[in-house]
């Protein structure tokens, strides 16, 4: 359906926000946060593996600093760039993550908030908590970045980590519980409307919690705090990857018979995030485990080789197939491009933001640490090279999908049909 915003725009760095927009509104706009979280995300790898911080499990401004103000050099320039990218993207996280929180708020007050209830597009909910769990992650990033000193009290901090993932997930579970119980119930699920994947956005959700709860199981040196951490990011680990069976079987069901509806075709691509999502709390879950109950001052990267080359080889998988599925729609022309605007589009960012996450994952952990390959070797930048063209591409595509769908001055027709 086509709808006219005539609504005013609130000034958001250079792009003038729509608001107001009541029944024009979808959740899945939470998203464009999302997606700028990740972006944010994806350039702290960059200091994460090529800033030395031994000790500890991840860097922070003890090791930036020093890189930062020493002599001139490669690295030097990429830490550079790194924190633009970091800070410019956060920054874009939280304005847009309160502008979704405002217009969220008007748009439950809707009819159309009431039918989406009703409906397969609950779903598009857990687009909220996973959001949150977003959210978190920038903020842990952020302070470990430009926080002198932070480190040393982190312990402290970790708890409150562990809260805060907690709050998440029980906000998830409590949407999942909704919809789920009145599918079981009332058998109201509707195959028809269901010939995508974007039932999986709740298989993404439970993954983001279960990479959170991950963090302080493999960062903390308190073995309670590990404890809890491990048990929990299992706990939602083990969930997303039981409703990731169900939620594709039913999608692939439903797309086989009556092929991929356009709107929500980029969910085909939301194994790919899920994927690096698993993918990093594996990665934290054996380092946690190492460290704290094992006593393993360097965790063995061999063990995570094909792990990780499975993750990421399944994520190529779907990426060719995606791109082939939405080439045909014809979807980049007439989403990104074109004239037609649909919210759903943000889910493009997201697949690009993990790929390179993951990339970064399996490069230095499997072929680094391992001894296969060199570090700031040529082979090291071509192996790197596709993961960071992906990542510039959905650079590219986020500030261009920014001022398309959520610019007041642009134009004023979109589709409110998503997934």
């Amino acid at each position: 359906m086509m709808v006219q915003n005539t609504h005013k725009g609130i000034k958001q760095r250079g792009i003038n926000l729509r608001k107001n927009l009541g029944e024009n509104y979808n959740p899945l706009y939470f998203l464009s946060a999302l997606g700028s979280g990740g972006l944010g995300i994806s350039f702290f790898m960059y200091l994460m593996f090529m800033v030395k911080h031994p000790g500890r499990p991840m860097a922070n401004f003890e090791h930036v600093y020093p890189v930062l103000t020493g002599d001139f050099s490669f690295l030097q320039i990429t830490v550079a760039i790194a924190l633009i990218g970091i800070l410019f993207f956060s920054i874009k996280h939280f304005q847009l993550l309160f502008w979704n929180i405002s217009e969220f708020k008007l748009y439950k007050q809707t009819a159309a908030y009431a039918k989406l209830k009703k409906s397969n597009a609950e779903v598009t909910l857990m687009a909220i908590p996973l959001t949150l769990g977003m959210t978190v992650n920038a903020v842990f990033i952020l302070a470990g970045v430009f926080i002198p000193n932070l480190w040393d009290i982190v312990e402290y901090l970790f708890p409150f980590s562990l809260l805060a993932y907690g709050a998440v997930g029980v906000y998830a579970l409590v949407i999942f519980k909704g919809y789920f119980t009145r599918f079981l119930i009332h058998g109201d699920f509707d195959y028809a409307s269901n010939s995508n994947l974007s039932q999986m956005l709740g298989v993404f959700a439970f993954s983001m919690v279960a990479v959170g709860f991950a963090a302080p199981a493999a960062m903390s040196h308190t073995l309670i705090v590990s404890a809890i951490g491990t048990v929990l990011a299992v706990f939602f680990g083990s969930v997303a990857v039981l409703l990731l069976i169900v939620t594709m079987v039913l999608g692939f069901k439903s797309m086989l018979k009556q092929g991929i509806d356009k709107a929500g075709s980029p969910s085909i691509w939301m194994i790919i995030p899920i994927l690096t999502l698993l993918g990093i709390t594996v990665v934290r879950l054996y380092s946690g485990i190492n460290h704290n109950i094992l006593h393993v001052a360097e965790p063995a990267a061999i063990h995570l080789f094909i792990p990780l080359t499975v993750f990421v080889s399944i994520q190529v998988l779907f990426g060719f197939l995606g791109y082939s599925v939405l080439k045909k729609l014809n979807y980049f022309q007439d989403m990104i491009h074109g004239s037609e605007k649909s919210p759903g589009s943000f889910s493009l960012i997201c697949p690009g933001v993990a790929f390179f996450v993951l990339g970064m994952f399996f490069v230095h952990w499997g072929f680094v640490k391992t001894g296969i390959i060199t570090q700031f070797s040529a082979t090291y930048f071509a192996v790197l090279l596709p993961f960071i063209i992906v990542q510039m591409i959905s650079v590219k595509t986020i500030l261009k999908l920014n001022k398309k769908l959520l610019s007041a001055s642009g134009n004023p027709s979109v589709s409110t049909k998503a997934m």
